[in-house]
């Protein structure tokens, strides 16, 4: 059976190379921006599942959620935020602009992986 792609979207590398480990099985595809986002769900057109920082440089996690929500070849793309940002208005407006699930970091590791798994099915 083949791996589940996952876009993760974040500036940070050390998240990065956390995601590497945790999510060792699935396929992950890698942009540090909503811009780059954008390019690799283009370039990745299987991606199963999209895990999204809030605070980026060039174009935000809520930017890049809204233009994935906008285009219909994306929209069906369950999207899990991932963001430092956890005030009730912050996880609101993720969640209304299309998000599934608003997890704060810092973030336990069975979090993650209870959400992987329940949305990244093969």
């Amino acid at each position: 059976m083949e791996a589940t792609k996952i876009l993760v979207v974040d500036d940070s590398k050390l998240i990065h190379k956390m995601f590497d480990v945790m999510l060792r099985p699935h396929n992950l595809v890698h942009a540090y921006d909503g811009q780059e986002g954008l390019h690799r769900l283009a370039e990745n057109v299987d991606v199963a599942l999209i895990l999204l920082d809030v605070n980026m440089p060039k174009m935000n996690g809520l930017e890049f959620l809204e233009e994935v929500k906008r285009n219909a070849d994306l929209a069906e793309i369950p999207v899990v935020v991932i963001s430092t940002e956890g005030k009730e208005e912050d996880t609101d407006r993720a969640l209304k602009a299309g998000a599934v699930e608003y997890i704060k970091k810092p973030f336990q590791s069975e979090d993650v992986l209870g959400v992987v798994q329940r949305l990244a099915v093969n």
